[in-house]
C-alpha cells in the first residue's frame, strides 16, 4: 500500500437528495388539500347553524364529515392496491372539491350532511393514497427528516386556513369561501398525473384489519392515537376549561401547542434517522402526560401555556416517531394501509377525546378530568416501552422494499 493509499480516507456517502420534482410535485397536491380541508372546517357548523338547527345542526355536520373520514380510511388500502396511487389521490381531491362548490345551492340539512360526508370521504383518500405516496418518495435514510418537513407543509395550512375561513366568511359570505375551497382541491388534480404510481395488486391486499392485528404496527399507533385523544380534548375543551378573564392566555396557549409540536417534529426527524424512532417513543409519552397534567392546574396562566406547550413537544415527537417508524416496519405494497392506520389513530383518537372528556368533566370539573386524561396517556408508556424491546431485539436492517 503506498503512502498515498494510507493517507486517502474513504469518503463519506453522499444522502440522497430529498427535495426531488416528484415531492416538490406531491406539495401541491397535499397544499390543495389542506386549504380545501381547513378552510371550510368551521365554515360549514356555521353554515349549518345558520340554517335554524342550531348547536346541533353545526355538531351533526362535523359528525359527518369525520365519519365519512374514517369509514373511507378502511377502504382506501385496497383501493390504492387495486388501482394505484394516481387514480385514488385524483379521485380524493374531486370529492374533496366538487361538493364544496355547490355547498350553497341549498341550506338544507340534508343537503348539507350529503356534502359532508362526500367531502370526508374525499378527505380519506387524500390523506391515506396521498400519505402512502409521499413516503414511498422519501430515501429510507431520511424517512425522519422527510416526514418532519412533510408534517409542516401539510401542517402550515391548517394555522392559516381555519382563522381565515371564518374571517372570510363574514367580510364576504358563503358562497365566495366555498367556491375557493373547491377550487383549491380541483386545481391541484392537475399535478396528479407527474406523479409516480405505486405498483397495482392483483392478489389479496393487505388490508387496514390486517394492519391492527401486526403488533409491529398496532403497537405505535396505539401510542400514537392516545396522545390525539389528548390533542382534541385541548381544542375542544381548553377555552372552556380556562377562566373566561383569561381568554388571551387560551390564544396564547393554542398558538404555542402546534407550533411545539412542528419544532419536535423536525428535531425528532433528524434524531431518528440517526439514532432510532422507537427511542423517540416514550419520552414522547412522558412528555404528553406530563404536560396534560401541568394543564389540570387551570386557575393558573402561566401552568397552563406551559403544560400545553409541553404537551406539544411530546405530542410532535409522537407524530414524527412512530409514523417513520411504522413505514420502516413495513413493505412498499403496505405503505397504504401504514397511512390510513395512522390516520385512523389520529381521527378517532381526537374524536373520542372530545366525546368521552366531555362525559368526564361534567362528573369532575375540568381540573381532575385532566388529571385522570394523564393517567390514561401514561398507561400506553408500558406499550410503547415493550415496543422499544422488541425493536432492540430485532434491530438490522429495514425490512426490503417492493
Amino acid at each position: 500500500m503506498t503512502t498515498t493509499q494510507c493517507l486517502e480516507a474513504p469518503a463519506p456517502a453522499a444522502k440522497p437528495p430529498l427535495l426531488t420534482r416528484p415531492l416538490l410535485l406531491r406539495f401541491v397536491s397535499m397544499l390543495g388539500a389542506a386549504v380545501s380541508f381547513y378552510l371550510l372546517l368551521s365554515v360549514v357548523p356555521l353554515y349549518a347553524q345558520g340554517t335554524g338547527g342550531g348547536g346541533g345542526a353545526a355538531g351533526l355536520a362535523t359528525g359527518a364529515l369525520m365519519l365519512a373520514t374514517v369509514c373511507g380510511e378502511f377502504g382506501t388500502p385496497w383501493l390504492v392496491g387495486r388501482y394505484g396511487y394516481r387514480v385514488a389521490l385524483g379521485a380524493g381531491l374531486v370529492l374533496l372539491g366538487a361538493p364544496a362548490l355547490v355547498l350553497t345551492l341549498s341550506s338544507g340539512m340534508a343537503w348539507i350532511v350529503l356534502v359532508c360526508l362526500l367531502r370526508g370521504l374525499g378527505f380519506a383518500l387524500t390523506v391515506v393514497a396521498g400519505g402512502a405516496l409521499t413516503a414511498a418518495l422519501i430515501p429510507d435514510e431520511r424517512r425522519g427528516e422527510g416526514l418532519a418537513l412533510v408534517g409542516i407543509v401539510a401542517g402550515a395550512p391548517a394555522l392559516g386556513a381555519l382563522p381565515l375561513g371564518v374571517w372570510s366568511v363574514r367580510h364576504f359570505g358563503y358562497t365566495p369561501v366555498a367556491v375557493i375551497a373547491g377550487a383549491a382541491a380541483l386545481v391541484a388534480v392537475a399535478s396528479v398525473p407527474g406523479l409516480p404510481d405505486g405498483e397495482r395488486r392483483t392478489g389479496r391486499a393487505t388490508g387496514l384489519l390486517a394492519g391492527l392485528r401486526t403488533p409491529a404496527l398496532s403497537r405505535p399507533a396505539l401510542v400514537f392515537g392516545a396522545s390525539a385523544l389528548v390533542a382534541g380534548i385541548i381544542v375542544t375543551f381548553l377555552p372552556l376549561a380556562v377562566a373566561s378573564a383569561s381568554a388571551g392566555v387560551v390564544a396564547a396557549a393554542l398558538f404555542l401547542q402546534p407550533l411545539a409540536s412542528t419544532v419536535a417534529r423536525v428535531v425528532a426527524g433528524r434524531i431518528g434517522d440517526r439514532r432510532g424512532q422507537a427511542g423517540l417513543v416514550p419520552p414522547g409519552v412522558v412528555l404528553s402526560a406530563a404536560g396534560v397534567l401541568l394543564t389540570a392546574l387551570t386557575r393558573h396562566d402561566l401552568a397552563v401555556i406551559a403544560g400545553v406547550t409541553v404537551f406539544g413537544v411530546g405530542f410532535g415527537l409522537l407524530q414524527n416517531a412512530t409514523l417513520a417508524l411504522m413505514y420502516a416496519r413495513a413493505p412498499r405494497s403496505a405503505y397504504g394501509t401504514v397511512s390510513a392506520l395512522w390516520n385512523l389513530a389520529y381521527d378517532a383518537g381526537m374524536g373520542a377525546g372530545a366525546l368521552g372528556f366531555g362525559l368526564v368533566a361534567g362528573r369532575t370539573g375540568y381540573p381532575w378530568a385532566f388529571v385522570l386524561t394523564a393517567a390514561l396517556l401514561a398507561a400506553a408508556l408500558p406499550v410503547a416501552l415493550r415496543d422499544l424491546r422488541g425493536a432492540s431485539r430485532s434491530a438490522g436492517p429495514a425490512p426490503a422494499s417492493e
